[in-house]
């Protein structure tokens, strides 16, 4: 296999940069204070002004994003609760309709239950009359 034909991977990595950039900011300050032209005692000083600085600009970036993942959580709650609600109440449209088709259907049962008791009521009573009707036919003869 050609050095050409081999496959190439390319692996790249996402991220937000914040770690990174503090991180940086801890080193190149560190380093920027150990080759300044200054005592001993002030470099110590600096650098716990820097390190006090650099926690406290943490700090405010931490609450920032404390922040912006509360504001997303009760948002997306809120959304998921609304689509509950929402559900909840096509669930109660449906078995309601549900509840009147059934009642509907009791009714049209009922309905042609008594239609087809006085269509037989009527059918007996005619067949019940035309026998006598047929002897008195008979009889005339």
């Amino acid at each position: 296999m050609d050095e050409k034909e081999r496959a190439v991977v390319v692996v790249e990595r996402s991220d937000s940069g914040l770690g990174s950039f503090l991180f940086g900011l801890a080193i190149g300050a560190g380093v920027a204070l150990l080759f300044a032209p200054k005592s001993g005692e002030e470099t110590r000083r600096e650098l716990r002004n820097r390190g006090r600085q650099l926690r406290a600009t943490a700090g405010e970036k931490a609450e920032e994003l404390q922040e912006i993942l509360s504001g997303g959580y009760e948002d997306t709650k809120s959304r998921v609760e609304d689509g509950i609600a929402s559900a909840r109440q096509v669930i109660e449209e449906k078995r309601d309709g549900a509840k009147d088709a059934v009642a509907a259907g009791k009714a049209a049962v009922h309905s042609a239950r008594d239609e087809l008791d006085r269509r037989l009521s009527k059918a007996r009573r005619a067949r019940r009359t035309k026998p006598e009707a047929a002897e008195d036919d008979g009889d005339e003869e």
